[in-house]
């Protein structure tokens, strides 16, 4: 691997050369340091990019306003490479208005061939390039200046293994014929971070749990985290600052009705009870007032009876075998749930299930499969001499 020539950029000027030096390149490496506990928008401190023969580290408090920056990141015709990339493009959106596209996960892609899902950073680079990266610095606060050489070394890293890790996922996935499928999911992505970034009315499908409520409380938590958001931003304090994820869920639960009530809802701080338990008890009634046609659509999945819980698990197993077979991480095909919603419709509506195993490439490598096994159109068996699964279309 060529060594990079490596900056540490704390003048505008110098930001300038550099944008101009790596303007036009066809693929960017990008990472970001921030500091995230006491605001409600992140902190940016740090943005690492890497192009061609040269990488950086962006002082962003020193270097003035990223107009240069945020204009590659939005150029389409630059790729922009991230590792587990999800915080790094809502940060850079809330700074720069634009959600940075297209993008490369190598995350994703890593588990799109077969190395396992949410593989750490520096495992990658270890299986890649045989290169070991140490990571002495992960709770690092980089808001602290000077920034030491260390500091600035392991920024780096962070963006300079990336491309060349990037080109040997990119070869993997052509050899396997996926690097359609991985522009699919990436596509797929963008859009869901886009829609998220444009209405955070849609923010409440992050609180874990919400799927488990009823379509009324649905929407009063969606009322709820709608509202959390714009006090949080007002106040410009963290999202849990002002109300746990939690105690949004028990409240579109319990929908308290007075003051005291809202006081006896465990996690609900009394001093937030002062400050906002009348405007908190506004949107619950808000909430509970939307009409049926305005609540969100819950994914409810049937009760599984105990003698369908055996498909379930067999289409587990044939998830799992169909997985290794094409070497992909099973997780990124279907979830439990998935298979759950697959297994408790009706025949005749299994055809019109939103679910991701049921469309595009994930279809195309497995949900057609899946179906087949629960219509009976294939036998599944055992072989006896090596244990595996067994696939057997029946005419």
């Amino acid at each position: 691997m060529t060594p990079l020539l490596t900056h540490y950029i704390a003048d505008p000027n110098n930001l300038k050369m550099f944008c101009e030096r790596i303007r036009g390149t066809d693929r960017l490496a990008l990472d970001t340091e921030f500091v995230g506990e006491d605001s409600f928008v992140p902190r940016l401190e740090l943005i690492q990019l890497a192009a061609g023969d040269h990488a950086a580290v962006i002082d962003v408090p020193a270097v003035g306003p990223l107009d240069c920056v945020m204009e590659m990141l939005a150029d389409p015709g630059t790729e922009k490479v991230v590792h587990a990339g999800r915080q790094d493009l809502e940060l850079l959106f809330a700074h720069g208005g634009r959600v940075p596209t297209p993008v490369f996960d190598t995350q994703v892609a890593a588990a799109m061939v077969g190395y396992g899902t949410q593989m750490a950073y520096a495992h990658l680079v270890q299986r890649v390039l045989g290169t070991t990266i140490e990571k002495s610095h992960t709770l690092t606060n980089w808001s602290q200046r000077p920034l030491t050489q260390d500091q600035i070394a392991y920024a780096l890293e962070d963006v300079q293994y990336l491309l060349p890790v990037y080109e040997h996922l990119r070869r993997r996935l052509e050899t396997l014929g996926r690097l359609e499928w991985v522009r699919e999911e990436f596509a797929r992505l963008e859009l869901k971070h886009g829609e998220l970034a444009r209405d955070p009315r849609h923010r409440y499908q992050r609180i874990r749990g919400w799927e488990n409520l009823k379509p009324r409380s649905a929407a009063v938590l969606r009322e709820l985290v709608a509202w959390r958001e714009g006090e949080a931003r007002r106040r410009n304090v963290p999202r849990g600052r002002v109300i746990r994820d939690d105690v949004l869920l028990e409240l579109a639960r319990r929908t308290p009705t007075t003051v005291a009530a809202l006081r006896a809802t465990r996690g609900f701080h009394p001093s937030e009870a002062d400050r906002n338990g009348e405007a908190v008890l506004g949107v619950i009634r808000h909430g509970l007032a939307l009409p049926e046609a305005e609540w969100p659509e819950v994914p409810r999945v049937r009760r599984i009876e105990p003698e369908s819980a055996g498909q379930v698990d067999l289409l587990q197993a044939v998830l799992k075998a169909r997985a290794e077979e094409e070497e992909i991480a099973p997780s990124l095909l279907a979830s439990a749930s998935d298979l759950q919603a697959l297994v408790a419709a009706k025949p005749a509506q299994r055809e019109n299930l939103e679910l991701p195993i049921l469309h595009g490439w994930r279809r195309q490598l497995a949900g057609e499969l899946l179906l087949r096994v629960l219509e009976g159109t294939v036998l599944v068996s055992i072989t006896p001499r090596t244990g595996k699964l067994r696939l057997t279309p029946q005419t």
